[in-house]
């Protein structure tokens, strides 16, 4: 995995950015679900923990869009940013948008 300075902590500030934003979403199962991905997201980013941050980031790329038209309009594009920076840490999601 190679990884920028500071990337892993940018890509884990996005994840944090995506749950802040959910969180001010009104209540709603699936977004607490996300609320709760998202956390748990986070915590692997910094972690570098490999399997959790797929299996989370795919959970939360298939939730928000299966469930797109009841979530804010911005989460789908928020997700995408947070997908790009795991990348750009080296780690490797491109099977969760695949």
């Amino acid at each position: 995995m190679s990884e920028t300075p500071g990337s892993r902590e940018h890509a884990a500030g996005d994840v944090a950015a995506l749950v802040t934003r959910l969180r001010a979403a009104p209540a709603d199962p699936i977004v607490a679900q996300l609320i709760d991905l998202g956390e748990h997201l986070e915590r692997a980013v910094l972690a570098f923990h490999m399997e959790a941050i797929r299996f989370r980031a795919f959970t939360m790329s298939r939730l928000i869009k299966q469930h797109h038209g009841t979530l804010p309009t911005d989460v789908p594009a928020l997700m995408e940013v947070v997908l790009h920076d795991l990348e750009a840490a080296g780690f490797q999601t491109r099977s969760v948008t695949g």
